[in-house]
């Protein structure tokens, strides 16, 4: 059976090692789902597939074992998923649109985690609507507090949720657990004056670690949302690296906004011989340079009266050059 592998791979399965045999790929922003997508995933893998469903490191799932031939099957089978996921493309009917934007990632949220600052799963599945689909190979992942449970320092975008810690000094009675949890686990932002607990403004990252550990809530969570923004940490062959901080104190709006900017960014700049009309975007920026990449990126990006914007941006990582050295 011939098969045209872009168009296979555009629509969300893989060329995998076996001649003749398959793997979709499905897409679950947030990494969130109702648990009746599950026997709907268990479906496809039993009657298409060898009954083997990965679940993969972008917290999506990879159902293996499927034949060329019944790739419409799958895809028709497919269709209450992707509408039960609410996936973000008219065109149910056919499988996925495009695979190159991989699925958002994200660590489980506030729904469950006390550090988590805010819900990352309606952050993920608002981000994933407004840039899926889309061809180019972007990688977004939100995590809900400075731990990075959910590596986004990883990711093309890295998203960390932060607060602006609230203290209700009538409610403090001064027994020092946000002091000694902020210098245990964190930054040693807090010190006491008159019995009164001091955050210092230019060292506190916003975590929110002093929330949790408070007796009498006196420390609360602001109620605006405030997210870190790092860009360009990424893993591979060459230069593998962390992402670093390109926008402090910013908001969703934002960061939506500078993702889309990308895209205009990479469909200029990509190199046109690129295998697959794939290029990491930080090999971009690093081929183009910071300051062209700045400029594309905030263009018409109004950043809020908190955000600090970092006007130079420096990577570092592990260089290959041998074996022998990294």
């Amino acid at each position: 059976m011939d098969i045209n592998t872009k168009k296979l791979k555009k629509n969300a399965f893989r060329v995998t090692k076996v001649r003749g045999v398959t793997a979709a790929r499905i897409r679950v922003p947030g990494g969130d789902l109702q648990a009746e997508i599950l026997g709907m995933v268990q479906e496809i893998a039993e009657k298409y597939g060898n009954g083997i469903v990965h679940l993969t490191s972008r917290q999506g799932f990879e159902i293996e074992g499927i034949s060329f031939e019944d790739m419409d099957a799958v895809n028709a089978l497919l269709k209450p998923i992707i509408e039960g996921l609410e996936i973000n493309q008219v065109d149910t009917e056919n499988g996925y649109e495009a695979s190159g934007t991989r699925n958002i990632s994200a660590c489980v949220g506030n729904k469950v985690c006390p550090f988590a600052n805010f819900n990352t799963t309606d952050v993920a599945k608002r981000i994933d609507k407004a840039i899926f689909p889309n061809d180019l190979h972007f990688k977004v992942g939100i995590t809900g507090c400075s731990n990075d449970c959910a590596k986004a320092r990883t990711q093309d975008f890295g998203i960390i949720g932060m607060t602006e810690p609230q203290y209700e000094a009538d409610r403090c009675i001064s027994c020092g657990a946000c002091i000694k949890a902020c210098k245990k686990l964190s930054v040693g932002a807090l010190s006491f004056e008159n019995y009164k607990v001091v955050r210092n403004t230019e060292k506190c990252v916003g975590c929110g670690v002093c929330i949790t550990k408070c007796p009498t809530r006196a420390w609360t969570r602001s109620k605006e949302r405030y997210y870190k923004l790092a860009i360009m940490g990424r893993t591979g062959k060459k230069n593998p690296r962390l992402a670093e901080d390109f926008l402090i104190w910013t908001d969703e709006e934002t960061i939506t906004k500078i993702i889309l900017n990308t895209y205009k960014f990479v469909e200029k700049y990509i190199d046109p011989n690129a295998p697959g009309r794939k290029e990491h975007i930080g090999y971009i920026i690093d081929r183009v340079g910071f300051e062209e990449y700045k400029k594309w990126a905030l263009d018409g990006v109004e950043l809020g009266p908190k955000t600090i914007k970092k006007d130079c941006v420096y990577w570092s990582g592990i260089n290959f050059n041998s074996i022998n050295n990294g």
